[in-house]
């Protein structure tokens, strides 16, 4: 279909265009800017008077839960909530049950994913065999059914010579790995940040050294075997100094953060409130004011929903019982304009954290917005606002911190491949 969006505010944060101007697509990709190429008529238009145009958002942590969680959330609905979201293109963590370890399972995700409306879908193979650390997946079979990288999502792997040979092993086929820096037993059986509050509300707590340690094992082994890492989502003041000094060696290391890690701290589990039970945990005022500077510096490359929906069953438990995780990926646009603002950032450098930047990380062709590319396009209203609610929430995991809180940032449109895909209704 061809289609005219007339009259929007078109920031592509990869050329730093911010302009008011039309934007023409056809057979799946932006074919003008400003003005429509010869011949053209559109089959559709959209007035984006008042909003902005941008490349879809790239989220490097959307979980999906297919296969085998279906009874938490879908695919269908989870795609639905990523493009309700301006989402274009997602990274599906391997933490799935099974795990992504197979080639037949990706290639029935990718399947599956192609098959109904929502962002494109690069999956994450599974480091180990079931995520257990011990035995090594085939990453070159999986990297040819479409793995984009290579992770322990969560799990453990406590054995350092099994990461040591991954390592290796990713390093001698340029095959990107995906690490969350965690030592096991200094975090074993905890739930909240070794502090105050967890020392007050008596809740086992995770120390700082559980990420710290770990990162210094990473960067060792990265230096040894000159594989490239990309660090999950950091929480701590100390582990953005160790990745900035990496950076400055010339490590070909890059590094995420979790979208409520930049506005959430510890003094927001002080009422045990169990939607604030994440992994990492949700760490101290200087440490999220340390990620929040780190970010805007250039240190941290991208922003991540982290979109992991829960059962309300297993989420409405003590703090100590609730299982992990929130939904974030309709809030991730707002909440990082939120960010934006707040750190005295221009529009084009806030959208660079989830579009540009995690694209280039990703290695996958989004994130930007020039003819001939993609047309994969979120047009969003800055000034929208919105209340977050188990109604106004697509997702099936309604496990949210901002349940309640009024937002500021609204998609209106999401087009994935030149067709829409999301109108707000």
């Amino acid at each position: 279909m061809k289609m005219a969006i007339r009259k929007g505010r078109v920031i592509d944060p990869a050329t730093g265009l911010d302009q008011v101007q039309d934007v023409f697509v056809a057979a799946g990709r932006v074919v003008g800017l400003g003005t429509a190429p010869a011949d053209f008529h559109a089959g559709a238009e959209i007035d984006a008077s008042g909003l902005v145009i941008c490349p879809g958002l790239v989220d490097m942590s959307l979980r999906l839960r297919e296969p085998g969680l279906e009874y938490v959330a879908g695919l269908e609905s989870e795609m639905q909530a990523a493009s309700a979201g301006g989402i274009t293109s997602l990274a599906c963590p391997p933490d799935t049950d099974p795990p992504l370890d197979e080639p037949g399972l990706i290639e029935m995700l990718k399947f599956r994913a192609r098959s109904m409306p929502g962002p494109r879908v690069y999956p994450v193979g599974a480091l180990t065999h079931q995520l257990k650390g011990e035995r090594l997946t085939e990453m070159g079979e999986l990297h040819e059914a479409g793995c984009i990288a290579f992770s322990q999502a969560d799990a453990p792997l406590i054995d350092t010579a099994v990461l040591f040979h991954a390592m290796e092993y990713a390093a001698s086929f340029d095959l990107p790995v995906w690490l969350r820096p965690e030592d096991h037993f200094l975090a074993r059986g905890g739930v909240a940040h070794d502090g105050l509050v967890a020392a007050r509300l008596g809740l086992p707590s995770i120390p700082v050294p559980a990420e710290t340690v770990a990162l210094q094992t990473i960067l060792l082994l990265m230096r040894q075997t000159g594989a490239r890492v990309h660090i999950m989502r950091l929480s701590s003041r100390a582990a953005v100094d160790m990745v900035r000094q990496a950076k400055a060696e010339g490590l070909p290391v890059t590094c995420d953060v979790a979208i409520h890690h930049v506005h959430l701290s510890e003094m927001d589990t002080a009422d045990f409130n169990p939607h604030c039970h994440l992994v990492p945990p949700l760490r101290s005022l200087r440490d999220r004011d340390a990620i929040r500077q780190a970010l805007a510096e250039g240190v941290i490359d991208a922003i991540c929903s982290d979109h992991a929906p829960v059962d309300e069953d297993v989420k409405e438990r003590p703090f100590q019982e609730a299982e992990p995780g929130a939904t974030g990926a309709e809030l991730l646009l707002p909440l990082t304009l939120r960010w934006g603002r707040e750190a005295g950032l221009s529009l084009s450098q806030t959208l660079d954290r989830v579009t540009h930047r995690p694209a280039r990380i990703m290695g996958v062709d989004a994130g930007y917005l020039r003819v001939g590319g993609a047309a994969d396009l979120c047009l969003f209203d800055p000034e929208g606002v919105w209340q977050v609610s188990a109604e106004s929430l697509l997702s099936l995991g309604k496990n949210s911190p901002y349940l309640g809180h009024e937002m500021l940032g609204r998609v209106h449109y999401t087009i994935i491949d030149g067709h829409l895909d999301y109108r707000r209704s």
